[in-house]
């Protein structure tokens, strides 16, 4: 009680001692920030401790250099901090993911499609805003946001799959975020699915993001004269219009086609696949778990659970807040006792 973290609620029923005292968890003790820097926009969420969202925002990126996305960065921390209500520890930590590569020492490597390299985010931000800085590889933070509070809650071994301007995949393999040696695991986007293909942003040729990513499918869509959005791939599927019926099934195809390396390789229960075409249209699933059965023995198949993500457009911020929680907590309480605490 002395740290805050609970308050009493009153008294329970004896059973032949002192009457217990009940104490509940204050989950307004502090706040946190979770941030997810895409490729054209930031998403950003304050929550209180038990990770639920206080506030929200988001803004566009036009393309830009690492130094006018930083300045826009601090602006929407700026934002968020000023909507956080008053609490014992204010400000416990900022997470932060990045599509791209991210280190052991949190130093953002190289992302490919916004061109950043060797961007040293975490020092500048540690300096602007004096509280703990965690920075992550999008689909890392994913798996944990799912993992916690999402559709993979119940799975010892996982995959996220996020599906965007690229691909990249969270691997959890019993109960814990596997990062590879260097830190940069997961970037199967870059696994090659045609020897003869086009070349890639990473160096290499016929990448499975060149074929399966939602970039792909939205190139494929479009023409010299029209640009598609998502409302009007809505609207052309809901008409049958067979060029976007076509293309959202190539777009199953091709997910399919990778996705049956990745089981392969990770044997998961279960692999969540975050993309917002996927999860407004779920016969794009029905394509990807053909793909995937017509290409692997049952045994495997039948195995394995392909969901769409629960969280949406939140899942890498929310993750990036467990890293806040989990540093905060693991200061102040054994690790047995908080749920967020059981990766290393």
């Amino acid at each position: 009680m002395k740290e805050h973290l609970v308050y009493e609620i009153g008294q329970g029923e004896s059973s032949g001692g002192r009457r217990p005292v009940l104490l509940m968890f204050n989950k307004r003790a502090g706040c946190s920030i979770g941030i997810d820097v895409g490729v054209d926009y930031v998403n950003g969420i304050l929550t209180d401790l038990e990770g639920s969202i206080l506030y929200e925002e988001q803004i566009k990126l036009p393309p830009s250099s690492p130094e006018v996305t930083i300045r826009k960065l601090i602006e929407l921390i700026q934002q968020l901090i000023s909507q956080m209500p008053s609490s014992p520890y204010g400000l416990i930590g900022i997470g932060l993911c990045i599509h791209g590569l991210v280190d052991a020492g949190e130093q953002i490597v190289f992302t490919p499609h916004s061109k950043w390299k060797n961007v040293d985010l975490k020092t500048t931000l540690q300096e602007t805003f004096q509280v703990p800085i965690f920075i992550e590889n999008e689909a890392n933070a994913g798996a944990y946001g799912e993992k916690i509070f999402g559709a993979a809650k119940h799975y010892d071994h996982l995959i996220y799959a996020s599906i965007g301007t690229g691909i990249g995949i969270g691997i959890i393999i019993d109960h814990h975020l596997y990062r590879g040696a260097y830190g940069f695991s997961g970037e199967m986007g870059h696994m090659t699915i045609d020897f003869n293909g086009p070349t890639c942003s990473c160096g290499n040729r016929g990448c499975w993001e060149l074929y399966a990513s939602e970039k792909a499918l939205f190139q494929s869509l479009q023409t010299d004269d029209q640009h598609i959005s998502h409302q009007d791939l809505e609207q052309l599927a809901k008409l049958n219009d067979m060029k976007t019926l076509n293309a959202l099934r190539n777009f199953g195809f091709y997910l399919g086609v990778g996705l049956t390396n990745v089981l392969h390789t990770f044997n998961p229960q279960a692999i969540i696949l975050r993309n917002k075409v996927i999860e407004s249209h779920q016969a794009v699933l029905h394509v990807i778990e053909e793909e995937v059965s017509s290409r692997m023995d049952t045994q495997f198949s039948s195995h394995v659970e392909l969901l769409p993500s629960s969280l949406g457009t939140q899942c890498a911020s929310i993750g990036d807040d467990i890293s806040c929680h989990r540093s905060f907590f693991s200061a102040r309480c054994h690790p047995h006792n908080m749920t967020y605490l059981f990766f290393n």
